[in-house]
């Protein structure tokens, strides 16, 4: 049974690295986590946005990053300007404002051609888990068997339908705005 604790654990993460990719699309309205993930060349080193400034959303469509060492502010710039976001960041003196522009019907297409891509990587991902834990399966009788893979699989389906909801919920929010 330690088997299938280890499976939903990892099902679990695929999930919510869903999550995580799916809250990074831009989608007409202004979110910290839109950005807070965005790599920044900070002294060297790589360090994810969230690690350097406040990033906060005082409107609908504006975000603002306020930089806790003031000298990153053009690496900050640099790295939001260069991601695949697709965002014009302007320097405020010692803040950063970006401004979300609406959505256009084609863009609105192409997100939810992004998600259905990013859905199915999930999936595939979920399939290998599920496929590692069945080959897992130790030195049980043939019922046993039967039973864990049952189980397994019955883990998967949760999980899939789970992955297929939080995808549709994000459609439905571009499609909204």
């Amino acid at each position: 049974m330690e088997n299938l604790e280890k499976l939903k654990t990892k099902l679990k993460s695929v999930e919510e690295m869903l999550k995580i990719e799916l809250s990074a699309l831009r989608i007409g309205r202004a979110t910290p986590a839109l950005v807070e993930n965005i790599i920044v060349d900070y002294y060297g080193a790589k360090t994810p946005l969230k690690q350097l400034a406040s990033i906060s959303a005082p409107e609908l469509r504006l975000l603002v990053i306020e930089p806790w060492d003031k000298n990153a502010i053009s690496s900050i710039e640099k790295a939001v300007y260069t991601s695949d976001l697709g965002l014009n960041p302007i320097v405020d003196k010692n803040v950063i404002r970006i401004n979300i522009p609406q959505l256009t019907e084609e863009r609105r297409n192409s997100l939810i051609k992004i998600i259905g891509v990013k859905l199915e990587e999930v999936k595939i991902r979920c399939r290998a888990t599920r496929d590692e834990a069945m080959k897992e399966i130790g030195d049980l009788t043939e019922d046993e068997k039967f039973k864990m893979k049952e189980s397994i699989q019955k883990l998967v389906d949760e999980t899939n339908k789970n992955l297929e909801s939080l995808a549709k919920s994000k459609e439905r929010e571009i499609k909204e705005i």
